[in-house]
């Protein structure tokens, strides 16, 4: 005869437990917000409002009244060159897959970019715009330091190559997913990529091309600062 302790039944019988098993995370696909894509629209405007005409009026009016137009130029046809090397490969070399340093090409003249696509919550079309803004004032505030001395043809050449050679790179690496960006630098309202950045080129400008004709030989007062205080206040 033998006797089964309740122990001994307790060890030999088998318990199962159910197993919870995590139910696999499925990322929603990003979405247009239209409340989004409206305040980056305002956005857009108000900062392309900051070249022309802010910049264009502030720097007017700090220079001699006979060359008022051409440094008002600068501007406006800053804004006209920067927005067709941006559509044409600036975009695709600062926001572009690439590496650490620049994109890509695969963007170029746009390429792939439909109605339809989106950066976040927002087309991504109206994501090249709104960046398109900033590389125009960047460039803008470089004009600052080459006003009244400086050939227009000169400009024109010195502004394509340096948006695209300088700013497109330098952009990949804090917005685009470059190595600054990567390692936590943080860029409030473009404080190194339009600021730092269009205050070294302007520095290294002024410095080539030397102190402006007849400095010291006659007046080189500002014509119409109240141009300069609208431009100032818009900017």
């Amino acid at each position: 005869v033998t006797t089964e302790t309740p122990s001994a039944v307790a060890t030999d019988a088998v318990v199962e437990l159910p197993i919870a098993v995590e139910a696999p995370v499925v990322e929603e696909e990003p979405k247009l917000d239209t409340g989004d894509t409206a305040w980056i629209l305002v956005s857009t405007a108000l900062v392309l409002l900051m070249t022309i005409p802010g910049l264009a009026l502030f720097y007017g009016g700090m220079v001699r009244k006979k060359n008022v137009l051409s440094t008002m130029a600068h501007s406006f046809v800053a804004a006209a060159i920067v927005s067709i090397t941006w559509v044409a490969v600036g975009y695709s070399l600062a926001f572009g897959e690439g590496n650490a340093f620049i994109g890509s090409l695969d963007k170029v003249m746009l390429s792939g970019i439909t109605t339809d696509a989106l950066t976040g919550t927002i087309p991504e079309i109206l994501f090249v715009i709104f960046q398109m803004t900033f590389a125009i004032i960047t460039v803008a505030i470089i004009t600052g330091s080459i006003a009244e001395r400086m050939k227009f043809g000169a400009f024109v050449a010195f502004i394509t190559i340096w948006s695209i050679v300088v700013y497109a790179p330098i952009t990949h690496w804090v917005w685009g997913g470059g190595w600054l960006g990567n390692d936590g630098a943080l860029d409030f309202a473009g404080g190194t990529v339009v600021h730092i950045n269009s205050g070294v080129a302007g520095l290294v400008a002024a410095y080539m091309l030397g102190k402006r004709m007849g400095l010291g030989r006659e007046s080189m007062a500002p014509h119409n600062l109240v141009l300069t205080v609208i431009g100032a206040s818009l900017i």
